[in-house]
């Protein structure tokens, strides 16, 4: 029987398969990606708490449902994407790179010269899935930096391990890692 961690947020119930990052860590694995209920709920209760922005941001892509039900909720037409990687139509990128904690090795994030035009002297809140290491929204908060904009909060649905304790992020629940056989 597969080894689950069964998380409660927003009065939705999920069982997460229990997953090995490293030889030290396991995650549960949370994954938004065709959990329609799942978004719309979780979309709709971090909407309620973000401050007010001209535009929001993510990576690429489980951010992406999020991201979009949260713009529909705050009425916004438009919301930026970093890319993962770089595509023909982009001119004069902006580029950073991460490494996230479920990735493992080294990314680069990218925005098209359009894109920068749209985040400059705005008001930006990152959006995520879930912030663990931080590291993804660092390197999302350096891209909006760089675009020229001010970066006036930032969020997920999840907080896990050491990032539940953060007073700079708004979420909506926390997940445990798994550390050794413990939980932390």
């Amino acid at each position: 029987m597969e080894n689950t961690y069964t998380l409660e947020v927003c009065g939705l119930k999920r069982d997460l398969p229990i997953m090995q990052i490293n030889e030290n860590l396991k995650i549960a694995s949370f994954v938004i990606l065709g959990d329609t209920e799942m978004v719309e709920t979780a979309g709709k209760h971090l909407a309620a708490k973000l401050p007010e922005a001209d535009i929001l941001i993510t990576a690429e892509a489980k951010g992406i449902p999020l991201i979009y039900e949260i713009a529909k909720q705050k009425n916004m037409k438009k919301y930026i994407v970093a890319r993962k990687s770089l595509k023909p139509y982009m001119k004069d990128p902006l580029v950073t790179k991460v490494v996230s904690i479920t990735t493992q090795k080294e990314q680069l994030l990218y925005l098209d010269k359009d894109e920068v035009k749209l985040l400059k002297d705005k008001k930006v809140v990152i959006i995520d899935d879930v912030i663990s290491t931080g590291e993804s929204i660092m390197a999302i908060e350096d891209l909006v930096n760089k675009a020229g904009g001010q970066v006036v909060g930032k969020a997920a649905i999840l907080a896990e391990g050491d990032a539940a304790n953060r007073d700079d992020i708004i979420f909506l629940g926390k997940l445990p890692l798994f550390k050794n056989g413990e939980t932390q």
